[in-house]
């Protein structure tokens, strides 16, 4: 495609089963195995995208180091958003510290929808990691926000302006439920904080064929809030196998994007993504790893 000077699909995931346990798989589906960089690079290929950013799919340090590795051998991953223990401010300092020398790492991301803590970003542990995170130069991302995160999300964009928050898949969007003018009215409060993007991914939803009956509405109304300069594209690959695959989501997502000029449709095809996902990570001594694993050790890394 014509356009930016390259084309990114800001949210992919890969995972290997014998570096993390990924709980959360439905045993003997179709995600239930494990997804490599060759595979979706294929699927990128023939969508005719240039690189992607892959996303963590579990709360693990493991599963970062794993994603990091990934993106050291392939030059068109564009970047890792990892995880690190947010409400454990001195374990996460130790953990950014560990990953300084990986130029690769530019957001970090906690699965709160799978988190039992309502509250977990007004947390005041993870306030301090965010403020860590935001000197650090890395973006946040926040998953499935609707219904109990968003607002959340919104305070912290607010009261941390230096941090970039990324609303992850239109925050899902309750489509066809009694609370969805009660989501448009909440993404657009989180859209008033300049500090926020949001992705246009993740829209198979319970409930709602996808199509583009159901996705013009979202993107018409994200677009709308953020604007293409606030907004990126996502395939959230390999979460639409069970829903057909890359190409059946890529060609609804294009077709919403078709709408937009050349300069808008460059902004949410890569511009924003190369903005928000910059490396600047600012310490540049990779420390010795004894110095922080005693400290991440004693975290829980995998919270259900």
């Amino acid at each position: 495609m014509s356009g930016a000077t390259r084309t990114i699909d800001a949210h992919v995931h890969l995972w290997n089963r014998a570096v993390g346990r990924h709980e959360w798989i439905p045993r003997g589906g179709p995600l239930d195995r494990d997804f490599s960089a060759a595979e979706v690079r294929l699927e990128l290929d023939f969508a005719g995208i240039d690189a992607a950013i892959l996303v963590q799919a579990e709360d693990s340090l493991a599963d970062t180091w794993f994603l990091l590795g990934v993106a050291r051998d392939h030059d068109w991953i564009a970047g890792v958003v990892g995880w690190i223990p947010l409400d454990h401010p001195e374990a996460a300092r130790a953990a950014l510290d560990a990953l300084v020398g990986e130029p690769a790492l530019r957001g970090i991301r906690h699965l709160v929808h799978d988190d039992p803590r309502d509250d977990f970003l007004d947390l005041p542990e993870v306030r301090a990691s965010l403020r860590e995170v935001a000197s650090r130069g890395l973006a946040f991302d926040v998953p499935d926000a609707w219904p109990r995160h968003l607002d959340a999300a919104a305070r912290v964009a607010r009261a941390i302006p230096e941090l970039t928050v990324v609303i992850d898949h239109l925050a899902k969007p309750p489509v066809g439920g009694p609370d969805f003018d009660a989501w448009r009215r909440a993404l657009g409060q989180v859209a008033a904080v300049p500090n926020t993007i949001a992705k246009f991914s993740g829209l198979h939803l319970p409930g709602a064929p996808f199509g583009l009956e159901t996705v013009r509405p979202l993107w018409e109304t994200a677009l709308d809030a953020f604007g293409p300069d606030r907004l990126m594209y996502g395939g959230d690959w390999p979460m639409s196998v069970p829903d057909g695959g890359y190409q059946a989501t890529w060609e609804v997502m294009r077709e919403c994007l078709s709408e937009l000029g050349e300069t808008e449709r460059s902004a949410v095809l890569g511009g924003t993504a190369e903005s928000v996902y910059r490396s600047q990570i600012v310490r540049p001594l990779w420390p010795q790893r004894h110095e922080t694993d005693s400290i991440v050790a004693d975290y829980p890394l995998n919270i259900r």
